[in-house]
């Protein structure tokens, strides 16, 4: 079902600070910029953003939000017969348009989370929330989870930190290294203990 006029617009409007957030991160540095520039840049009142995001660093971070929500629910449409680490490699693997491409403003993006630790922590935040949906989309297709909930959750942080140690590593590799590729060999690594 197609979300209405108003939950539109809402999205419109979260989506417009996100990308004020980045440009002006990127054009300025996180630290020069302020709420107030932010809410200016996307044409709202400083009271609009506080209804959208509790700092610029969550606007920043919005992004990542998304794509996470994107992928938890590949993850949930995946074969119901697909074994857990499978099922989790096969959605990042699936997604890989939208999880991340060398898009420069993205790649800027990560960049400022590696010099910015306030980044760095709402980052992990965005995880962290992730990681019960993820382990609950892991325990509806794994017969063992109801007897064993920490295998559940540890198979759900150790695919997201794969994830996110992927991006860093890809970002050091040449440019022709392909996102993929240095995925499948963070999930490959990691996920050996899953099998």
């Amino acid at each position: 079902m197609r979300p209405g006029l108003r939950e539109r617009k809402k999205t419109a409007t979260r989506q417009a600070l996100h990308e004020a957030a980045v440009a002006l991160s990127i054009e300025h540095g996180l630290d020069k910029v302020t709420v107030e520039a932010i809410a200016d840049a996307a044409e709202v009142s400083r009271r609009t953003f506080s209804n959208y995001f509790a700092s610029k660093e969550e606007a920043l971070l919005y992004g990542d939000q998304v794509r996470m929500h994107m992928l938890v629910d590949a993850i949930r449409e995946r074969p119901a017969a697909e074994a857990p680490w499978a099922a989790l490699t096969g959605a990042a693997l699936g997604l890989q348009h939208v999880l991340g491409a060398r898009d420069p403003r993205w790649v800027a993006q990560v960049r400022l989370v590696r010099r910015h630790p306030a980044l760095a922590a709402q980052q992990v935040s965005t995880y962290a929330a992730m990681e019960n949906e993820v382990a609950a989309a892991i325990a509806a297709r794994a017969e063992w989870s109801a007897t064993c909930p920490l295998r559940t959750r540890l198979m759900a942080a150790a695919f997201l930190v794969a994830m996110r140690v992927a991006v860093q590593e890809w970002l050091d590799r040449p440019s022709g290294t392909a996102l993929p590729d240095v995925m499948r060999e963070a999930l490959d690594e990691i996920g050996a203990a899953f099998r």
